[in-house]
């Protein structure tokens, strides 16, 4: 299921990580490892990446990744809040220069008014901080989790110094 989108976004994270000596993990929930997998695709990709977390459940992003369960019953998992706190447990975890984190509703089930089908939380964090990116995709199930992979790997880009 990877799209060329995503190796190409993988390929210019591997370069720009390898000249840099820059590590990343992952922590992921709506895509299920897609971030991991576009990332692994490229060959000598382990020269950078850690390795990541696919945290489906709360009881996963609490116990994998330190996700305070007062931030998931106060926002739900799906927030700004838990993507950023997925990839600063991730960083923390895998004690990484950088880690990014996605958290949304795939669907085509799971929506609400307030968190409609594919409302997404991508979150990346380095030493310096944290910051979340807010997408609302219209695709079907696959193209949402494409689309959710390719923020995350053009989030972390731009968090290198490196604008997608």
């Amino acid at each position: 299921m990877t799209d060329d989108r995503l190796v190409t976004l993988a390929e210019r994270l591997y370069r720009v990580c390898v000249a840099r000596n820059l590590t990343v993990a992952t922590a992921e929930s709506c895509t299920g490892g897609l971030v991991g997998h576009a990332i692994t695709e490229i060959a000598g990709s382990s020269a950078y990446y850690v390795g990541g977390f696919v945290t489906y459940s709360d009881d996963a992003k609490r116990g994998e990744l330190d996700v305070p369960a007062e931030l998931l019953a106060a926002h739900g998992a799906v927030s700004a809040q838990v993507a950023r706190a997925m990839a600063e447990g991730a960083r923390r975890r895998l004690e990484t220069a950088v880690a990014v984190a996605v958290t949304g509703i795939a669907g085509p089930s799971g929506g609400s008014p307030d968190k409609p089908v594919g409302l997404t939380y991508v979150g990346v964090a380095d030493a310096g901080g944290a910051d979340v990116g807010r997408y609302l995709w219209t695709g079907d199930r696959t193209a949402n989790k494409v689309a959710s992979a390719a923020a995350a790997l053009e989030l972390l880009l731009e968090r290198i110094g490196e604008p997608a």
